[in-house]
């Protein structure tokens, strides 16, 4: 059973900066693929960025460039930097992991982006 808890979301204005984390428990978290994704009101859950074991990184389109995501084992922790944000990007942030073939989610955390 893997738990998954995010933090860091809040109220910015647009060009701003916002660093959310999340920490994982109950499984070996270095050998665990991570990844955050958001939902917007009325959208579909979108994947933003993901970071394998051997930290092989990916990102969306819309955030390649602003956006960087990291973890750190020793904290069995993950983070998603994001900067230059736009209105765009108001959503609920999630943070996903997978462990013997099981998907786990936390409950999100909400970014909101003022124009």
């Amino acid at each position: 059973q893997v738990q998954l808890v995010e933090s860091g979301g809040g109220l910015v204005q647009a060009g701003g900066s916002l660093r959310l984390s999340c920490a994982a428990s109950g499984s070996i978290f270095s050998t665990n693929p991570m990844a955050w994704f958001r939902q917007a009101p009325g959208k579909q859950r979108e994947l933003v960025a993901d970071i394998t074991a051997g930290n092989n990184i990916n990102y969306a389109d819309s955030v390649k460039g602003r956006f960087t995501i990291s973890r750190d084992n020793a904290k069995n922790t993950v983070y998603l930097q994001m900067n230059s944000l736009k209105p765009e990007d108001t959503a609920v942030y999630y943070c996903w992991s997978r462990s013997h073939d099981m998907d786990y989610w936390g409950k999100g955390t909400l970014v909101t982006v003022s124009s």
